[in-house]
């Protein structure tokens, strides 16, 4: 499961590390927080039809990428806030989906390396997605209700943090990276210069791929639940490939 801000976070994200574990066997679903209406220039646009624009967009990116079905809260863009409501509807995402892994943001970045401000939602949502999945997915006794309509706890494994200043897993994306340049081709509102981002993007993945030996990479910081000593000690070294389908 993948849990994003806004509406092309996902393609920006870990569209070649979705779309390699898919190709693979696996099944990922993707839920976007808010449908991006804040996400324009024009202050005069109706931002309904700005989110209901983007979420379109997202809905072709994710046919490219493969997952099994996207949900969109429909949180305020610009106003994300990790709250109970929020944490509650993300523990539904979980127990419905119930997924091995779970990719979101790294709650602790608030300026990137290199300079450049995490976007407040990328933080308010990855933040969300790490208490979502520890401890109230996994506790009976959080949102109870949930487990009376048939929704039982439910035990993430491995989250992945993307977008980290501390990342010490490299995921070979070799195969997938031109799948994720066509993902984030479907955000046309959100491109003024595409070719310019691909680049940028193609860029980023090579020099991902450097530390670990291929053509192209996604860097993420992994949280390892649940697993005995000698498991989590070899997931957690750093420079370790994650295969497709981990």
């Amino acid at each position: 499961m993948v849990i994003v801000g806004h509406p092309d976070d996902a393609d920006f994200g870990p569209a070649g590390a979705a779309s390699a574990w898919i190709a693979a066997g696996a099944e990922g679903w993707l839920v976007c927080c808010t449908s991006g209406d804040a996400g324009g220039e024009d202050p005069n646009l109706d931002p309904l039809d700005l989110a209901r624009a983007r979420e379109d967009e997202q809905r072709r990116a994710a046919e490219i990428v493969g997952y099994a079905g996207v949900t969109f809260l429909h949180q305020p863009d610009g106003g994300l806030v990790n709250d109970l409501p929020l944490r509650e509807m993300l523990v539904k995402e979980i127990r419905t989906f119930k997924p091995d892994a779970v990719f979101c943001g790294d709650p602790e970045v608030v300026i990137h390396d290199g300079g450049g401000i995490n976007h407040t939602d990328h933080r308010a949502a990855a933040m969300a997605a790490v208490d979502a999945v520890y401890p109230a997915a996994r506790n009976p006794m959080a949102f109870p209700w949930l487990m009376r309509d048939g929704l039982a706890a439910h035990r993430v494994r491995r989250l992945y943090l993307m977008w980290s200043n501390q990342p010490d897993v490299w995921i070979d994306v070799s195969a997938t990276a031109d799948r994720k340049i066509e993902a984030l081709r479907s955000h046309a509102s959100q491109l003024a210069e595409p070719e310019a981002v691909f680049a940028r993007v193609r860029g980023r993945m090579s020099e991902q791929g450097e530390r670990i030996g291929v053509a192209s990479a996604e860097g993420y910081r992994l949280v390892v639940l649940d697993q005995d000593p000698e498991e989590r000690s070899e997931a957690q070294v750093a420079g370790t490939t994650e295969k497709a389908g981990a």
